[in-house]
């Protein structure tokens, strides 16, 4: 009976927004692993053949097991006829789906669950232009799995062969960077740098990239995160806030975060003060129009912050907005001339680049902005608020409901009995591209999501100030609740 109660809390192998995860030894077994992984392969092969490749990346962070999951992985395909090029060590998700451009490969099966706590592992499933495959190709693995589709052991195997992924996407980085600029300013002392790897797989990757000295946090590998997850939010990086806020120079103070498989980042500056991608966004937008000559759309998210829109228009860019979801970025990118793609969560890519998130590349700009301006990071910030004569604060929580009765009833009532007020303001219009986006008399907003798998209710907001941000979500949690 106790077997049968463990069966039952088993998920079905769904890919979300960016990957299949799963808790490790419940949903995200080897098992599953050698029936998703060849299957995976084989759609690959179809939708990219005309590489005439024959070749799968495979790769893996830090997490528990992920040298052996990314093993059975190469394996398993291997089996099916495929050539593997299996990652002799962990390295960022971009380091892999920039393999996949450069060796000309199908694609890349990368083992991470990114941010997620640790008793997670997960697949992401990126195709042969160097980003996540879109919906419907993991809709294409999906009903191959739902059909009970098994591979057949091809009568000559394929080959694998190891091989450094760092080497490669090092070097490719550091040809987009100033990157002499950033170590003369560090070998003279004007710039500092902290980086909080969170036990992930940005883990000397700084060092790699800049070969000068910088103060690594939490580099050292532990599966279960420090007990939290490796999500760059202020709540697991009390070590970096206090460490930089006690720390004394005469010159600039940087602090970057990274996730658990560095496509997301997040910054601190010299003050201690925690950067999101809100901010930092605005900031890349502006250096790289004025000191690296990029052009192109501005693409950001519904839950954007409306800073990115005055940034841009700042400097006569074009704005696209999309639903959040890096997909969404992603799937822009490869149809128009994108200057900088990026989400509030703290995934932010380029045009010039391969279409995929990737903090470490987001990390060299951010350090290149600071020694070319002089300017700490928060006062980049500020000076872009002052020049754009646009000021606000954002903020966003997670909201869990009872049950998903409670959320198919908040659903109805936005259909159905449609806001008119909201925390004292009325409401002058409402988005629902994505969520349900009330834009408010004084122009500030709150958008309401819902996850799509759980009764999660999303609850984001910017404006005049913290305490308004605060007083508007207040007063959705109030409603929700309600």
């Amino acid at each position: 009976m106790a077997d049968a109660a463990i069966v039952t809390t088993i998920q079905p192998i769904k890919f979300g927004t960016d990957g299949w995860r799963g808790v490790i030894a419940a949903d995200f077994t080897f098992d599953r692993l050698k029936q998703v992984a060849p299957l995976a392969a084989q759609v690959l092969a179809q939708v990219y053949g005309q590489t005439g490749s024959n070749t799968i990346i495979v790769g893996y962070d830090r997490r528990f097991l992920s040298e052996e999951f990314a093993q059975v992985t190469a394996e398993s395909v291997r089996a099916i006829g495929f050539d593997v090029m299996l990652s002799e060590t962990f390295a960022p998700t971009p380091a892999f789906s920039w393999a996949a451009k450069q060796q000309n490969a199908l694609g890349a099966l990368v083992i991470t669950a990114s941010h997620n706590p640790g008793i997670y592992s997960g697949l992401k499933v990126k195709g042969a232009f160097g980003g996540s495959v879109p919906p419907e190709v993991t809709q294409q693995i999906e009903a191959l799995l739902q059909k009970g589709e098994v591979t057949q052991t091809a009568k000559k195997p394929g080959s694998i062969q190891s091989f450094n992924p760092w080497t490669s996407y090092c070097a490719g980085l550091r040809s987009m960077v100033d990157i002499a600029a950033i170590q003369t300013a560090i070998a003279e002392g004007r710039l500092t740098v902290f980086a909080d790897v969170m036990h992930g797989a940005a883990s000397t990757g700084l060092f790699q990239l800049l070969d000068s000295p910088i103060h690594e946090l939490n580099s050292n590998r532990d599966p279960l995160f420090g007990g939290g997850a490796p999500e760059p939010l202020p709540k697991y990086l009390p070590q970096l806030l206090q460490t930089i806020r006690d720390y004394q120079s005469a010159g600039s103070v940087v602090g970057l975060v990274f996730d658990g498989d560095a496509d997301r980042i997040a910054a601190v500056d010299g003050q201690g003060n925690f950067l999101s991608s809100q901010v930092l966004i605005p900031i890349l937008i502006e250096h790289l129009f004025l000191r690296r000559g990029f052009r192109g759309e501005v693409v950001k998210t519904v839950s954007g912050s409306d800073l990115m829109p005055q940034v841009a228009k700042l400097h006569n860019l074009t704005v696209f907005e999309t639903p959040i979801g890096y997909k969404y970025i992603a799937d822009r990118m490869l149809d128009a001339q994108v200057l900088l793609g990026g989400e509030e969560s703290g995934g932010i890519g380029y045009g010039h680049h391969i279409p995929e998130r990737d903090a470490l590349l987001s990390a060299l700009y951010l350090l290149e902005t600071v020694v070319k301006t002089g300017l700490d990071l928060g006062e980049s910030y500020r000076q872009l608020q002052v020049k754009t004569g646009f000021s606000a604060a954002y903020d966003r929580i997670d909201l869990p409901l009872a049950n998903m009765e409670v959320r198919a009833k908040l659903l109805d009532q936005l259909q159905n009995q449609p806001l008119t007020e909201i925390a004292g303001l009325a409401v002058l219009h409402c988005q629902t591209d994505d969520g349900y986006k009330f834009r408010l008399a004084d122009q500030s907003w709150l958008l309401i999501r819902f996850s799509g798998t759980e009764p999660v209710l999303r609850l984001y907001c910017e404006a005049v100030t913290l305490e308004q941000v605060h007083q508007t979500l207040n007063w959705a949690k109030s409603w929700a609740n309600g």
